[in-house]
């Protein structure tokens, strides 16, 4: 079997709930050695995720296994100074260190960067803050009330509606992406100076990024992007979301004369798009509120099924807007591994989770373990990786700074 691409990068993962961990899974699904340092009684709190905002989500903790597999797991009271040092001896072997835990409680328990890089130059120091290193908000962050704070909530929905949470821990899932993207490129640096350094990966930030290019365009200028915008009110009616007498389609084209035509056989030629108000591009910009209802009075005369086979058959780029039932169906995202089948142990079957985003050809990913129990690889990294003796270990148990 060929390598992975970070074999041999170790990383401690102090992090709890989603950005932290998805960050640390995606090192640790290409080959990094991820040790998840958790306190001793409960560990991460997801480990107690039963439901995702009351929904039932199974017999198996989905929430925490899968955003933390391919990860072994060491139980380590932080409060106390005799398991800050067995933590420093696991900085002086490794490569990372990685926390979204709040500065205060890093500060109090002796973790702080200029301390953990004093035992080790060549760390890594990766934090993942609400707002920002240079901030003085130090209120909880969630991916919900960060989302609220960044302007994205605002401008989706239709106007003088509520605004729309994104959903789907996209915030958390994208500052994880950007957090693993830094530590690889401190990585980098790192094996070309042979120093280490630090690095911020805020949920803030990652959200203001996710906003562009409407949040692009606002700071250039245009303050319309910040609002809410109605499907019926698209400028270009050729670049919409429409109903079918089944599911809705979203019809991406450019508003040239060409694609009109197309998008006009697509539909039979019916003569409501034939007008001479819909005659150039100009023509359907300025009447593009009746344009966008003709389409829809069309659209709503055929099945999603039938309709997308016509978009096929004549050129027009659209998709229908599937629902998980769909998608989990889909042979292409199980083709490129973006779902995958992998052992449970807590249910002792096959079960499907979600695969990776990326493929490497020459060092692919993989799933070979859900997430570890609860310290459950404390003394064996504690001997094996950390030279302690069976005896150091009881007297450090006797002292409560493990299990």
């Amino acid at each position: 079997m060929s390598g992975k691409a970070l074999q041999g990068v170790r990383v401690i993962d102090l992090t709890v709930w989603f950005q932290g961990p998805v960050c640390a899974q995606y090192l640790a699904d290409f080959g990094a050695d991820v040790i998840k340092v958790e306190r001793p009684q409960g560990g991460d709190q997801a480990r107690g995720v039963r439901s995702i905002k009351s929904l039932e989500i199974g017999d198996w903790n989905q929430y925490f296994l899968v955003i933390n597999r391919n990860k072994q797991s060491m139980a380590i009271d932080l409060k106390k100074p005799e398991g800050q040092e067995i933590l420093y001896r696991l900085v002086e072997k490794s490569d990372v260190f990685l926390t979204n835990l709040s500065p205060e409680m890093i500060a109090g328990w002796n973790l702080s960067y200029e301390k953990l890089s004093a035992i080790n130059p060549k760390l890594v120091y990766a934090t993942n803050t609400g707002y920002g290193r240079f901030s003085k908000v130090t209120k909880p962050s969630f991916d919900m009330t960060v989302q609220a704070l960044t302007g994205i909530m605002a401008r989706l929905g239709e106007p003088g509606e509520p605004p729309i949470y994104l959903g789907m821990g996209s915030g958390d899932a994208y500052g994880g992406i950007m957090s693993a993207l830094g530590i690889a490129l401190a990585l980098y640096e790192c094996r070309r100076t042979g120093k280490g350094q630090r690095l911020d990966a805020s949920l803030y930030g990652a959200q203001l990024y996710l906003a562009a290019p409407q949040l692009q365009a606002y700071l250039a200028g245009n303050r319309d992007s910040a609002l809410q915008h109605s499907r019926r009110q698209a400028a270009n009616p050729l670049w919409n979301l429409y109903p079918t007498s089944g599911k809705w389609v979203y019809i991406c084209e450019r508003n040239e004369d060409s694609r009109f035509a197309a998008l006009c056989r697509a539909l039979g030629q019916p003569s409501a798009l034939l007008a001479a108000n819909f005659a150039s591009a100009t023509k359907r910009r300025d009447n593009h509120e009746a344009l966008i209802a003709a389409i829809e009075a069309e659209t709503l005369k055929h099945g999603h099924a039938e309709l997308m086979a016509a978009f096929r058959t004549g050129g027009i780029t659209a998709s229908p807007i599937n629902n998980f039932a769909d998608v989990v169906r889909d042979q292409q995202a199980w083709q490129n591994r973006y779902f995958m089948k992998t052992f449970c142990e807590e249910v002792q079957r096959e079960v499907d989770i979600r695969g990776l985003p990326v493929r490497l050809s020459k060092t692919p990913g993989e799933v070979h373990s859900l997430g570890p129990q609860l310290g459950q690889h404390t003394e064996l990294l504690m001997m094996d990786l950390l030279g302690y003796e069976w005896e150091q270990i009881e007297a450090l148990k006797a002292k409560g700074a493990i299990p």
